[in-house]
């Protein structure tokens, strides 16, 4: 049985430096009852050490505006965006057992969120780097189908699971363009490089070879059918061994060379983005859809495998 708890507010004594006589009968709770770890036990006594010396009063004058206060505050302090997300863990966690003991009518963390934590971003490939990793042997169908894939990946920015998904009529060689389905299920199209372009008539002419009769998949795998992610990114990986690159090479790594490389050449924030298909900008700017024409236009002028031979002309 959990003690019973102290009221609301209260302290264990009074004395300077003992812990509030509520958070203790939660953490006792937490040991006993729910059988926790002392470490997890010791992380949720200090996040609710500093919730509790964040507001005066008892706990039933904790609402969600001082919480957002001690959060805030652990923001400007520079506090990891972890340690908030921990911090209003332990707080709902407690919000709830305290609802539980009837110590508060409702959980005033309840629909608090912290933060997202910061992802760190992929190592980047510089120009040559990305050069070295295409330069895969052309001479069996697997070399062929390969290249083409590392083409078109660093060619039009695609997530892993918009190259997978691709079908044999999603691309437009005529035109050099590729229609995607994104992230909830957004679609969009967008440009392929003169390169990419080469390589993937390249693969089609030996792709017969493999794929199975109605098989619509683009890239696919020995045995006939649309080839996986698993497997796509085991093939990058060998190719980026090949290449000598020194670390692992993965689909997202060559997403942000494209999209770090376009953007250096050309410095058209918002373009870049809509060719990624982001569609939350919230934390750099407003998403503005620009004219595809305008986009194909930065595209042919700046990306280090679209330019056109001829003045730059689309072939």
């Amino acid at each position: 049985m959990t003690p019973a708890p102290a009221p609301p507010g209260s302290t264990a004594g009074g004395a300077l430096g003992q812990r509030d006589a509520t958070v203790q009968a939660f953490l006792d709770h937490l040991r006993r009852e729910r059988g926790l770890s002392p470490h997890t036990v010791t992380a949720y006594g200090r996040d609710l050490d500093r919730l509790r010396a964040g507001f005066s009063g008892g706990w039933q004058d904790l609402d969600p505006a001082a919480l957002r206060r001690i959060a805030a505050g652990m923001a400007r302090m520079g506090r990891n965006p972890r340690s908030i997300q921990r911090f209003l863990s332990a707080a709902r966690s407690f919000g709830r057992w305290a609802v539980r003991e009837g110590l508060l009518e409702s959980s005033p963390a309840a629909s608090l969120r912290g933060p997202r934590p910061r992802r760190p971003l992929p190592r980047g490939l510089d120009v040559d780097q990305a050069a070295r990793a295409m330069q895969q042997p052309a001479d069996r169908t697997l070399d062929r189908r390969d290249r083409a894939m590392l083409e078109l990946f660093y060619s039009s920015g695609l997530r892993l699971s918009e190259l997978t998904g691709l079908d044999l009529g999603s691309l437009d060689l005529s035109d050099g363009l590729v229609r995607v389905l994104g992230k909830g299920r957004r679609e969009r199209t967008v440009p392929v490089g003169q390169m990419a372009r080469e390589a993937l008539k390249d693969w089609l002419a030996v792709r017969p070879e493999w794929a199975d009769t109605g098989e619509t998949a683009l890239f696919v795998s020995r045995r006939g059918r649309r080839l996986g992610n698993r497997a796509v990114q085991a093939r990058l990986a060998l190719a980026g061994q090949r290449a000598g690159l020194g670390e692992r090479l993965h689909p997202h790594r060559l997403r942000h060379a494209f999209a770090s490389h376009l953007l250096e050449s050309s410095g058209e924030l918002r373009a870049v983005q809509e060719l990624l298909g982001h569609a939350d900008l919230a934390t750099t700017q407003i998403y503005t859809h620009l004219d595809f024409q305008h986009l194909a236009q930065v595209y042919d002028q700046a990306h280090p495998r679209a330019r056109r031979k001829g003045g730059g002309q689309t072939a």
